[in-house]
């Protein structure tokens, strides 16, 4: 009976616990995280909806468009 409702309990409380990476926001097409400050390996694209950044990792980073030489 005590394992019972020792089970119980134990499946209750990990009933309330959100999954992993629920925290973070998704933005750029699913490949970067709103956040109030990037990490050192990520960069600053735009703002999420939520006014905080959204930051990209270099290995997803769009590369620059070239400079036109008459600009």
């Amino acid at each position: 009976m005590t394992q019972l409702l020792l089970l119980t309990v134990a499946l209750l409380v990990l009933a309330h616990v959100p999954p992993g990476r629920s925290e973070f926001k998704r933005c750029w097409k699913g490949q970067g995280i709103c956040r109030t400050y990037c990490t050192r390996q990520e960069s600053y694209m735009h703002l999420c909806p939520d006014a905080s950044l959204c930051c990209l990792s270099y290995v997803f980073k769009p590369p620059r468009a070239p400079k036109n030489e008459y600009d």
